[in-house]
């Protein structure tokens, strides 16, 4: 073989390793590509795992209307704001804080001492429930509450022991009342039910007063505001942020003082002013620390509810998801000082445009 067709031989070899090599690096490259498209799918499985839904907080719905706005504001905050789901368990004071202990509800948004103290020392020694804030600061109860008129004609009808007059007993009896001054108590299945049948028993009050438990608390409502209109004798249980104590003029009948030996015995003395508390129930501490900080913010007084409540008295067909959003839209600023900046924004775009939490009951 000549050198020319030798050198020829040699150049043809050289080209075919190279081009072996080049083949080899291509293949080397797809493995690389497969690898990126397994970390781009990854990471989308990974942000999909960050956007799966926050589990439901449910409310205690209790009973009467300050509750029920103070719940309809929060989910509000808590739906909006925060992105958690809520809802609402509807019922009397007793069923519901079992609720809570058992896990059924998560937020009571007013546990009222000292009606509650037995069963909120209970929950509170098992580990059930936790104190996150107070709500409506201060607030006064009574089961010897008369219109301010009734006082005005009969200036001596000032104190409970009065009750046992026949003079005065006659001003509140009625066909059903047996002979015996009828006074509205506490509506069935609230804690103040029992409290004030103590009460009653204690004073010695039992052969001169025909109790009437109402139902629910519009029931209760109702009597006063009936009997009110008419300018007619009343008397019965009321507290200082329902909603006929905060409009209409309103006496408490003079009781002995309140002292814990007294209250922890026969209850033969006045209720000590409510101490409010919001309680949760112990797993909202990990699950939902965000929610927890923004009650710990919470400072839903007796005056702002005095303004919802004007509010709700001037528009009559207006319910508590109305209320809730009536003070939202115009109370921004306090709102504002009980969330982050970021569920401010959130909650404020909801507002704009007009969004209902999915967890509101409808009215």
């Amino acid at each position: 073989m000549s050198i020319i067709k030798r050198l020829f031989l040699v150049a043809a070899v050289l080209a075919a390793v190279a081009a072996v090599a080049a083949c080899a690096q291509t293949q080397e490259a797809t493995p690389t590509e497969t690898e990126m498209a397994a970390e781009t799918e990854m990471a989308a499985e990974t942000e999909m795992v960050m956007e799966t839904p926050k589990d439901p907080i449910i409310f205690s719905d209790l009973n009467w209307a300050s509750a029920q706005v103070q719940n309809r504001i929060a989910q509000y905050i808590v739906e909006k704001g925060y992105g958690y789901p809520t809802g609402v368990v509807f019922g009397a004071t007793l069923p519901l804080f079992n609720g809570l202990r058992n896990g059924d509800s998560h937020v009571v948004m007013e546990i009222w001492l000292p009606n509650q103290n037995e069963v909120w020392a209970e929950a509170q020694a098992e580990g059930s429930v936790i104190s996150v804030g107070a709500s409506l600061s201060k607030d006064w109860q009574s089961a010897f509450v008369i219109p301010a008129y009734l006082q005005e004609q009969y200036p001596d009808l000032d104190s409970i022991e009065d009750l046992k007059e026949d003079r005065f007993k006659a001003l509140f009896e009625t066909a059903a009342s047996e002979g015996k001054a009828r006074l509205v108590s506490c509506v069935v299945g609230w804690s103040c039910e029992e409290a004030n049948a103590a009460q009653i028993a204690a004073y010695g009050l039992e052969d001169h007063l025909y109790v009437v438990n109402p139902g629910d608390g519009a029931a209760a409502n109702a009597d006063i505001y009936g009997a009110y209109e008419k300018g007619e004798p009343w008397l019965g249980y009321q507290w200082g942020t329902n909603e006929p104590a905060l409009l209409l003029d309103l006496v408490r009948l003079e009781e002995p003082p309140y002292s814990d030996e007294c209250w922890n015995t026969t209850k033969a003395c006045a209720y000590q002013d409510a101490t409010v508390l919001i309680g949760v129930h112990f797993d909202m501490i990990s699950r939902a620390t965000d929610v927890v900080e923004m009650l710990r913010n919470w400072d839903f007084n007796i005056d702002l509810y005095k303004e919802v409540s004007a509010w709700q008295s001037d528009n009559p067909d207006a319910g508590a998801n109305d209320a809730a959003l009536w003070w939202l839209s115009s109370k921004a600023d306090i709102w504002n000082s009980w969330v982050t900046p970021e569920a401010a924004e959130a909650i404020q775009a909801a507002l704009d445009a007009s969004e209902i939490p999915d967890g509101w009951p409808e009215e």
